[in-house]
């Protein structure tokens, strides 16, 4: 748990995400965004509101990050400001350590 509250806390646009909601199985876990600048300045259009996760790109930059370290998650919104939640939440929930391996023929 404190693994990836010191990993994945205070990486993302200059805002530190909380924490909480883990799991039994302490493999997921949310991030409560309190300020998530890339809604700041956004209105959806009505026809929109139901479909559209504005800020969707966070839950790729989590993944991308986390790749990179070689750990698979899986990400998605459960909240967004934007649809009149009082604050954004991210589910993250670990999937497996990624492997190193070489392309064929290159050792």
């Amino acid at each position: 748990k404190q693994w990836y509250q010191r990993r994945v806390r205070g990486m993302f646009l200059g805002i530190v995400p909380e924490i909480r909601n883990w799991n039994s199985a302490k493999d997921e876990f949310s991030m409560i965004l309190t300020e998530n600048p890339l809604a700041e300045f956004v209105e959806l259009p009505p026809h929109c509101a139901d479909s559209l996760w504005y800020s969707n790109i966070i839950c790729g930059v989590i993944r991308g990050a986390l790749e990179m370290i070689q750990m698979e998650v899986r990400c998605w919104f459960v909240g967004d400001t934007l649809r009149g939640t009082e604050n954004t939440e991210i589910r993250v929930k670990f999937i497996k350590i990624l492997e190193d391996s070489l392309p064929a023929g290159e050792d």
